[in-house]
């Protein structure tokens, strides 16, 4: 069986966001929530992409820095930096994570015809976080498997500790 037909992006809406001038998109029904940047509590001994833990309406969420985990350089937060909440799962198991963002963009309702498969850059590059490239007007976003990117053994450790 074909895995790009099957790791595809599907058509839908999609909220998108960017880290610097890269613009990427999520399903809209991972989305559960954006709120503003808040105080993050650090966890020592935790991946620099994992920024800490954040206690919203008394759930404790982990809160990962997409800029660290995709190897960007840097920036100062902004009134625009925001944390969106997204629901992942992890095997039959369902957790909330905050994602900073440097912006939220739009909701897009993307078709058929603008998402293409995501371009093969050899073994050595990981690219199996991204759905799919979705082409809107001059510009492309990457169109992200939320679960792949947030899937690690990392991550997955600071979510039993968040319980």
């Amino acid at each position: 069986m074909d895995t790009a037909i099957e790791t595809r992006a599907k058509p839908g809406k999609y909220l998108t966001f960017a880290l610097g001038p890269e613009e990427f998109g999520l399903e809209i029904l991972k989305v559960r929530e954006i709120i503003g940047y808040m105080d993050i509590t650090a966890v020592p001994q935790t991946p620099e992409y994992i920024r800490g833990v954040i206690n919203l309406r008394g759930q404790v969420i982990p809160v990962v820095d997409l800029r660290a985990k995709f190897a960007m350089q840097s920036e100062e937060r902004t009134p625009q930096t925001c944390i969106i909440v997204v629901e992942t799962r992890h095997g039959a198991q369902k957790f909330n994570t905050g994602i900073v963002v440097d912006r939220v963009r739009d909701v897009l309702d993307i078709t058929a015809g603008q998402i293409e498969d995501a371009p093969s850059f050899g073994a050595s590059v990981e690219t199996d976080f991204i759905l799919s490239m979705a082409k809107i007007a001059e510009s492309v976003k990457i169109l992200l498997d939320i679960d792949r990117v947030l899937g690690s053994t990392d991550l997955t450790a600071l979510r039993k500790t968040a319980a």
